[in-house]
């Protein structure tokens, strides 16, 4: 039988369900994230700047080197894919970035806001910044910077236009296609497509599954406040890797025998996935490292001349096990597996 102090222990948890779950909501906005709904499920919000940068000199925002800026942070995925691309492209000279602190802190001392913040000296995080260029001292100063009134979300990446002063873009799906096709001229690897036409449809279809059930799957597991929403998030994520397990069984990668866009946002997921994603998002039904085809695949990727250089997963894992007080309360970091992505892989088979 149960004592006393167990007891009332299971009480005091149980009646705390419902307002937990009205914190958890409050709290999302305070600490920049995403809507969760009163059904309990994770809504993404969508970017607001959506300007392009165009090959063409004559429009708004030309593709000119030295002209625009890239902020990011280390351990969001979507601000990672953006970094690769400026990797694989060769455009890293052509377009400076700064990266941010890892964990959200808080951007103003009049509100309850936190968000993405700089470093106050170069020394302060290894790897993180301070705004040398704007002297912000949060994204959220940037985003106020572009406009006055601007009311939505502060989020990385934002692709800066030095000259008009602003924000050109937020989007980080619309980036890369930027990056990929606007500023061949003065990319160091222009002739590198990530997204080229015969391939299309094929990409399309790819990241239409894993945007939805992996990359936005894995935050569906995580900020899940019900038991409904979640179960069927991590259903349709394991289905979603189990059918990229298959796939990647017979090619070396996602939509053939080329590297793709695809390759890359798939990739920003599945390397935060056993240190992150299956511990703090409740994703461990099946760990990456189980799966030998998507194991072997990320060490693929992660081995392409660059790419290792956007991973630290040191901001990755402090970011996300510091930052979600809702799901971390304590920020207690987990020693992780320790994985080494740098070792050898078996995709080469598929070279014949």
């Amino acid at each position: 039988m149960f004592s006393p102090v167990v007891c009332n222990f299971y009480v005091s948890f149980i009646s705390s369900r419902s307002f937990y779950a009205k914190r958890t909501l409050s709290m999302s906005s305070r600490f920049g994230l995403d809507v969760v709904s009163e059904a309990g499920a994770f809504v993404r919000a969508p970017s607001s700047f959506r300007n392009f940068i165009s090959k063409d000199q004559a429009s708004q925002f030309p593709a000119e080197s030295g002209r625009y800026h890239l902020y990011v942070s280390y351990a969001c995925p979507w601000a990672s894919r953006c970094l690769a691309y400026l990797k694989l492209k060769g455009l890293d000279k052509a377009i400076s970035y700064t990266v941010v602190k890892s964990i959200l802190e808080r951007t103003k001392e009049t509100d309850d806001h936190f968000g993405w913040v700089f470093p106050a000296s170069s020394t302060e995080e290894t790897g993180a910044a301070p705004d040398m260029l704007n002297g912000a001292k949060s994204v959220r100063e940037l985003y106020e910077l572009a406009s006055s009134n601007y009311s939505g979300r502060y989020t990385v990446p934002v692709l800066w236009d030095k000259k008009l002063k602003t924000i050109v873009n937020n989007e980080s799906s619309e980036i890369i296609r930027m990056f990929n096709t606007e500023f061949n001229e003065i990319a160091e690897n222009a002739d590198l497509d990530l997204y080229p036409s015969h391939l299309q449809a094929v990409i399309d279809e790819v990241n239409e599954l894993v945007y939805d059930s992996i990359n936005n799957g894995v935050y569906k597991c995580g900020f899940a406040v019900k038991q409904g929403p979640y179960d069927e998030a991590v259903v349709k994520l394991y289905n979603a890797l189990d059918k990229c397990e298959e796939i990647l069984s017979k090619q070396r990668y996602i939509c053939g025998s080329d590297l793709t866009e695809a390759d890359i946002r798939l990739f920003v997921t599945l390397i935060r996935f056993d240190e992150v994603y299956s511990v703090h998002f409740k994703c461990n039904k099946k760990l990456l490292r189980e799966y030998p085809n998507l194991f072997n695949y990320t060490k693929d990727i992660y081995q392409i001349p660059g790419i290792s250089s956007t991973v630290n997963l040191e901001h990755i894992k402090k970011h996300y096990y510091g930052s979600h007080p809702s799901i971390n309360p304590h920020g207690v970091i987990p020693i992780g597996s320790s994985t080494d992505y740098s070792a050898s892989h078996d995709r080469d088979r598929f070279n014949n």
